[in-house]
């Protein structure tokens, strides 16, 4: 091995890391993977196929922490902490091939989950799991094969090719056609189940569910090929790749990512029909399948262009509900961002688009207002061929916000200067030109005119409450509602009547979420809320009525003892703890509803469910040696948000010396992890 050469590169890598991309094309990755979930690690033997751009004596691949097990090349290898160095005698013009295997221990991107294995390589680097390039200005056609257990499914990108057996492993080929960024190469693994059917244009969709949820399949995936059709239609540009498919993965960390053909979304969004209401996939589904597009199709070169990726995807998924929902679904949308993003800047906390370290809210939402407005400035018809010259000219390339720029004013001859300088450059937010924007809309201008009059007395505005109630308009009818709670209940007691007589699920649903007193004239058409179709509803409705009608708890209990609500279980565990807490409620029940409460806070569940059991179990002060347990494990658990909520949970249980002391009686059983994170807790206290 040269070892001079290789030292006197890990010396000056910075500068090559820089300049790699100019040095050389990565143009193929062909990989056979063996992952292990008992040992949580993965083994591969991987070929890359490159073209060199200069002459050099050295490249490498971002691999993190990785070993290199065998090197069957004439190029040598040097694995150092985050990066395999290969070194020859490299001339330009020149493809070379370079094949090894190794092993890696990933602690992020590839994760195992109970029966699930799935990838996440975005903001993560997929060179945790798989040595490949961080950089997103190198695209390169990945292959994966993926080694599984019999009984498991494995989804990655591209179209499968077979499988075959080997060793009492199932081996998954899956070839790509085409070149990709790094951090879109994925795979999941478990036991799912698979439903197939086709856009008009022919291209494949299969559509994966977890085995135990099949019978959720047509809510979770309601318009999926509508969808599908609908983008083909307004970007004008076939869909790019292979094929397309979708899988719910248990404990995903985002609501969903694009990977390149393959994209993968949080179990929160598989629903039944009455989930479907409140919580449904569709927008989702729409901006994930909009990135196949935008993001995987074209590219950005760095952060600072970000906004290419989410502001287009964003803007794509409000034009299918727009499609799909109608006009004032997509003002109302709009508004509610505007709201968001109006409140930042005036707190002097807006953000430029073009700013690299700008929030999500900024590159998704200002990012669609942007283009909102961009197309109401320059023309639909103009809008539509500038994303279409733009999509067409750059194709699997990578972009710069001045390309697309370049494409809209290559088709109009209206001056964006100014628009560039207030929706592209500038910090605040333009929200007077936004509430124009949305004032065009009739819908939207009839709830300007309600919401005008917050402050006005129930006697002089009832009129227009009771036109309100009647539009069938969900957010007229809600605003109406909204004004309603700070009024006395026996003055605005004939409007919540007719308000629970609307045939509007969400009009219903704000009263639910609002009243505070439910007199015995309105009893009855409140209980009726028990059976609406939206379990936010049902779970607001079951608390009050049992809060406010005690004397009925045993009737309410007994009709909602059955449902499970959404798939954090919303409606079942308040169920459960008003059944705790209602005395001689089927008391031998008990000790069952108990366990059943505390055991959704184990890694059985999902993280959804686990945070809502922890909530319960703080309150009711139900913690013992398992809950605690739990606790503590959650404290390590890989997906941020749940991870930071179980740590001042856990921070809370520290303090009180009882709790306390059951967590060192169980310390033996903790994971050195486990056992860091309860050390670091007490440290920073």
């Amino acid at each position: 091995m040269r070892l001079f050469i290789s030292s006197f590169l890990f010396c000056f890598a910075p500068l090559l890391f820089a300049q790699q991309t100019e040095v050389v094309d990565f143009l193929k990755a062909e990989a056979a993977l063996i992952p292990n979930a008992s040992e949580r690690s993965i083994q591969g033997n991987v070929r890359y196929t490159f073209k060199m751009l200069q002459d050099t004596d050295s490249l490498y691949l971002d691999a993190k922490k990785m070993t290199v097990l065998e090197n069957t090349s004439k190029t040598e290898t040097a694995a150092t902490a985050d990066r395999i160095w290969l070194v020859d005698d490299f001339k330009e013009g020149k493809e070379y091939t370079v094949t090894f295997t190794y092993k890696a221990f990933p602690k992020q991107t590839l994760y195992f989950v109970g029966e699930q294995l799935w990838t996440q390589g975005q903001g993560k680097y997929t060179s945790h799991w798989l040595p490949s390039i961080d950089d997103m200005n190198d695209k390169i056609e990945f292959d994966l094969t993926l080694a599984a257990p019999a009984d498991k499914t494995v989804i990655a990108n591209g179209a499968l090719k077979g499988t075959y057996t080997k060793d009492q492993l199932t081996y998954w080929q899956w070839d790509m056609e085409q070149p990709m960024s790094s951090y879109l190469v994925a795979f999941a693994m478990g036991n799912f189940e698979k439903r197939e059917t086709r856009s008009k244009s022919g291209v494949p969709i299969a559509l994966y569910i977890s085995e135990e949820d099949t019978t959720k399949w047509e809510p979770t995936y309601r318009y999926t090929a509508d969808i599908f059709d609908f983008l083909e239609a307004e970007i004008e540009i076939p869909y790019p790749w292979q094929n397309y498919k979708q899988v719910p993965v248990k404990d995903f960390l985002y609501a969903g990512m694009e990977n390149t053909t393959a994209t993968f979304f949080s179990e929160a969004f598989v629903v039944d029909s009455i989930a479907f209401n409140d919580r449904n996939y569709i927008n989702v589904n729409a901006h994930e399948l909009a990135h196949q597009w935008f993001g995987n199709l074209v590219t950005e070169t760095e952060g600072t262009h970000h906004w290419l990726h989410e502001g287009f995807a964003t803007y794509y998924a409000l034009l299918v509900e727009k499609e799909s929902i109608g006009d004032a679904y997509y003002y109302w949308k709009l508004y509610q961002s505007a709201e968001q993003l109006k409140a930042a800047s005036d707190e002097g906390k807006g953000e430029s688009l073009l700013d690299p370290k700008a929030s999500s809210v900024t590159f998704y939402e200002k990012g669609a207002w942007a283009l909102h407005i961009l197309k109401e400035e320059i023309g639909e018809r103009q809008f539509r061929q500038a994303v279409k010259n733009y999509l067409n000219k750059y194709a699997f390339q990578n972009v710069t916000t001045a390309n697309f720029l370049d494409e809209v004013k290559a088709v109009t001859t209206v001056d964006i200067s100014q628009w560039e300088k207030d929706w592209l450059q500038q910090t605040a937010f333009k929200a007077t030109q936004a509430y124009e924007s949305l004032k065009k809309n009739d819908a939207m201008m009839r709830f300007f005119e309600l919401a005008s009059l917050r402050d006005v007395s129930l006697a002089e505005k009832r009129k227009s409450l009771i036109k309100a109630l009647q539009s069938n308009n969900d957010y007229i009818g809600q605003e109406a509602v909204y004004q309603l709670a700070s009024e006395p209940i026996s003055e605005a007691l004939p409007l919540y009547i007719k308000a629970l007589e609307s045939d509007n699920l969400y009009i219903r649903q704000s009263v639910a979420l609002t009243m505070e007193e439910i007199p015995i004239s309105l009893r009855t058409h409140f209980e009726g809320l028990l059976e609406d179709a939206s379990y936010i509803t049902q779970e607001a409705a079951l608390y009050r009525l049992w809060s406010l009608v005690p004397e009925k708890r045993t009737v309410y209990l007994d009709k909602m003892k059955g449902v499970l609500g959404f798939q954090d279980r919303n409606v079942r565990q308040l169920w459960l703890a008003l059944a705790l807490l209602t005395q001689d409620y089927r008391e031998t029940n008990k000790r069952g509803y108990l366990e059943e409460l505390k055991g959704y806070t184990s890694s059985d569940f999902g993280f959804e469910v686990r945070e809502r059991a922890f909530g319960y179990v703080q309150e009711l002060q139900l913690f013992d040696e398992s809950t605690l347990a739990h606790l503590v494990n959650a404290s390590v658990h890989h997906n941020w948000r749940f991870r930071n909520s179980a740590r001042e949970m856990l921070k809370a249980v520290l303090k009180n010396p009882a709790l306390k002391e059951k967590i060192t009686g169980i310390w033996d059983s903790f994971s050195e992890a486990e056992k860091s994170s309860v050390q670091s807790i007490e440290t920073a206290e």
